[in-house]
């Protein structure tokens, strides 16, 4: 969810900082104010520590654009929503012709979230909105339905009286949300999604495609991660996310998969659900409350990994391994810290943000898209943080997170 969640609920991410504004004046959020972004204690990516944008979409010679192509190469292990395999989002680019006739249309882009308040979210607009700008396609809305199915269902209604060509959204819900969707559709806005799609609508014909990050690799990385930290053996705690919500679930799935399988001295012994991403605290206290031998715990996303984090300290149990996913301030403080958590698998959501918006370009195209396109997993640990940051956010960490990396 940053961060559905994952992303990612336990989702998600998802999660603190502060989205560069760079759309029209009537941009509104699902509360009808001005959106400058996602939350004001949010650390800022995609910033230098002046506070200057440095994120930029990658491009090659003369004007194309493409994602960051220094990514790693590695394989995917996700599945699309339907099963399909993933495209790998370095296979995508809009040439200099291609953006040039882009321009020519005057388009308008709206951004639907599900949850604006993480770094994973932030990172995701910045990325659309650069690529956007790039393309001479206007933002006219950033809404946040805050985990709420009814809230996205208005907001996409009121995004809708505003006559978009594009909207790029994750949906809360793929059931309750699927008839907005589309309605959508049917009058011929380009629907292109993160991570997940509502049910029943059909690709190349209601739908551009999805884009997710490799959210099954990335439960894999913070496997390996926990099993290291406790020495290989122990009892573990899983803390998933309690919603049909399909990045989440390829997530837990890939961690206790890779647990049971690769780590026959480690045992879970205990699963509690999350329904949003503040009950991480409550669900990590009641499970260390229940299980006082407890060596480490895997908390689906970033910003409920928090909670767990503070239910740790509360308890005196400094001494608690937690893995998590998604690469939010927060948690790099804590990883660079030294601290209890001792790593994560990130996704790469300024370039998934890159990769939508050249998506809903092609598909301003006429041109054949993918139906499910993924970036790598990226396995994050106190070694490799600076790094990582710079390569999730194409900006560098801010400076409590590097302050803290050097000592």
């Amino acid at each position: 969810m940053k961060k559905l969640f994952s992303g990612f609920f336990l989702v998600i991410l998802m999660f603190s900082i502060v989205l560069a504004g760079c759309g029209s004046t009537n941009e509104s959020n699902s509360n009808g104010n001005a959106s400058a972004g996602a939350s004001e204690n949010n650390a800022s990516a995609g910033t230098n520590n002046a506070g200057e944008n440095t994120a930029e979409p990658a491009g090659n010679a003369e004007g194309s654009i493409t994602v960051n192509m220094n990514l790693p190469d590695k394989e995917i292990l996700s599945k699309g929503p339907d099963g399909e395999s993933a495209v790998s989002a370095k296979t995508l680019e809009l040439t200099a012709e291609d953006v040039a006739k882009i321009k020519e249309g005057n388009y308008k882009a709206a951004i639907a979230l599900h949850y604006a308040g993480n770094d994973w979210s932030t990172a995701q607009v910045k990325g659309l909105r650069d690529t956007f700008a790039k393309m001479g396609i206007q933002v006219i809305a950033t809404t946040d339905a805050n985990f709420k199915a009814e809230t996205q269902v208005a907001n996409i209604e009121t995004i809708m009286a505003q006559q978009p060509d594009i909207i790029v959204s994750i949906p809360v819900d793929p059931v309750s949300t699927a008839d907005a969707f589309k309605k959508a559709a049917a009058q011929g806005v380009k629907l292109v999604f993160m991570d997940n799609k509502p049910s029943g609508m059909v690709h190349g014909e209601e739908y551009v495609s999805v884009v997710s990050a490799d959210n099954y690799g990335n439960g894999v990385e913070a496997a390996h991660i926990l099993a290291k930290a406790i020495g290989e053996e122990g009892d573990i705690g899983v803390i998933f996310h309690d919603a049909d919500f399909f990045v989440t679930k390829q997530r837990t799935e890939a961690f206790e998969k890779t647990i049971t399988e690769e780590y026959p001295n480690i045992k879970i012994v205990d699963r509690g659900g999350i329904a949003g991403p503040n009950d991480g605290e409550k669900v990590g206290s009641a499970m260390l409350t229940k299980n006082p031998n407890l060596k480490g715990l895997f908390v689906v996303w970033d910003t409920p990994a928090e909670g767990a984090l503070a239910a740790a300290r509360a308890a005196g149990r400094e001494d608690l391994a937690i893995t998590t996913i998604d690469l939010g301030s927060n948690v790099a403080l804590n990883i660079a810290q030294g601290g209890m958590i001792k790593g994560l698998g990130a996704q790469l959501p300024y370039d998934q943000g890159v990769s939508e918006a050249i998506l809903a370009g092609y598909a301003l195209l006429g041109k054949e898209t993918p139906s499910y396109v993924a970036v790598p997993a990226l396995q994050v640990t106190q070694e490799n943080i600076l790094e990582s940051w710079k390569t999730v956010y194409s900006a560098d960490a801010p400076k409590v997170v590097q302050d803290a990396a050097k000592k």
